[in-house]
């Protein structure tokens, strides 16, 4: 297998995966900004021009980093990340799912709206941007509720994908320079722990 891989929001959810799994997968590192991703060779690999692929052995490629964890999760159970049993894989993809939706979708449509690398995926609207930003805001706040129980990781308080697809925000916050409220105490505990994840 080789792994093609970019300092991006989206590729650190697997280099995390992989890290905290203590696995090594021979890998290519793409340069975003500089077009790596839009070359004819790579759009061979995913038609979308995105990263992370996962290139198997039969020479399938997988692209989205949810489907290329699930899949290294299934040959490599040990020390599972994505559930270890139906109720706790379902509380992962619970939360994964609220950390894509509710905590990355306004800093990922900011970044969209922004970048100028993205001006030829959607028409960029720097008022939507801005209003994406306030939303945000919201959004932490309602995050600090969910932990004021005193945990640390969301489900269980135990390291799972989800936290790590949570990490796709915060990567993004550190790039748009809009980090989580200082008040936020509970978010912020929990983006410590996951700052301090092997592979970030």
């Amino acid at each position: 297998m080789n792994l093609f891989s970019a300092n991006a929001p989206h590729p650190l959810r697997v280099n995390i995966f992989l890290a905290e799994k203590g696995l090594e997968l021979p890998t290519v590192w793409l340069d975003v900004l500089n077009g790596d991703t839009r070359t004819g060779e790579h759009l061979t690999r995913n038609s979308l021009g995105e990263t992370p692929v996962l290139e198997l052995d039969d020479g399938t490629f997988l692209s989205e980093s949810t489907a290329i964890c699930r899949y290294l999760e299934s040959i490599y159970p040990e020390r599972p990340l994505m559930g270890r049993n139906p109720l706790h894989a379902a509380k992962v993809e619970m939360w994964a799912r609220r950390m894509e939706q509710q905590i990355c979708a306004p800093l990922g449509d900011f970044g969209l709206h922004t970048f100028p690398i993205f001006s030829e995926k959607v028409e960029q609207n720097p008022t939507y941007a801005e209003s994406c930003l306030r939303l945000q805001d919201k959004r932490w706040v309602w995050f600090d509720s969910e932990l004021a129980d005193g945990r640390t990781f969301v489900v269980d308080n135990e390291l799972s994908y989800a936290d790590i697809a949570g990490a796709t925000a915060l990567m993004v916050s550190s790039f748009v320079d809009h980090p989580i409220p200082k008040g936020l105490k509970n978010a912020n505990r929990w983006a410590d722990a996951v700052r301090g994840l092997k592979g970030w």
